[in-house]
């Protein structure tokens, strides 16, 4: 829910975050400025917009919900509420979600949720910044929020798909062909020959080169060998 927002294009980016999101009931309370509908920030979000309800009081707005937060970035103001960061309010929130309308409240951007409008709220909930007394772009803030409410937790736990290394042979194969190419351009000295032989097998190692690499460095190195033996 925003509310009092006076600039369309924030709706329209919080719409886009609710898209982005899967996030699909919006509802404005006393927008500044009717238009929003066509705010030109909501891409891939106009059919949310088309929707949105207009209510012109936050008693309205929340009347059907059983847990309503606030967003607040502190600032100078003495609070009444409990106050909870994004990560463990969104904790809180998503139990309730399967069970029960929720309604997230952010105010307008000059000023925030007021007093009257905290009053309806049942706790709050801030997103931490680097300085307590910074606010953050209503569009920006709607969207980290939603992020937190969506994400996946066990997603950090995932391990990324295995990339097969490139075997001892096309490692070698690889060594091989670069101490030919450094040989023919003049850079191996044949008096340190040997030790050269040895520092390029150790480089080559320490890159960690993928199996499906292997045939395109040697690919490359053919090339350069043919094209100098010219």
């Amino acid at each position: 829910m925003l509310v009092s927002t006076r600039n369309p294009l924030n709706i329209g980016a919080a719409a886009r975050a609710m898209a982005n999101f899967g996030f699909s009931r919006l509802r404005v309370v006393n927008p500044y400025d009717l238009a929003f509908r066509e705010a030109r920030s909501a891409v891939g979000a106009a059919p949310l917009l088309r929707t949105a309800e207009v209510h012109m009081s936050v008693a309205q707005a929340v009347a059907d919900c059983t847990l309503v937060v606030g967003t607040t970035s502190i600032g100078h103001r003495e609070l009444q509420h409990p106050l909870r960061r994004l990560e463990y309010g969104a904790r809180l929130i998503l139990r309730k979600l399967p069970i029960t309308p929720v309604a997230l409240l952010f105010g307008s951007e000059k000023f925030g949720l007021s007093n009257d409008d905290l009053s309806h709220c049942h706790w709050l909930m801030r997103i931490p910044t680097a300085d307590s007394g910074l606010s953050m772009n209503l569009g920006q803030a709607v969207a980290l929020c939603l992020y937190e409410l969506a994400r996946d937790p066990k997603a950090v736990q995932a391990r990324p798909g295995k990339i097969r290394s490139a075997t001892a042979g096309e490692t070698e194969q690889i060594t091989a062909m670069l101490v030919e190419v450094l040989h023919k351009s003049g850079y191996v000295n044949p008096v340190t020959a040997a030790s050269t032989e040895e520092k390029v097998r150790r480089l080559v190692r320490r890159l960690a080169i993928a199996g499906r690499d292997a045939p395109v460095l040697l690919g490359m190195l053919r090339q350069i060998l043919w094209k100098g033996g010219e």
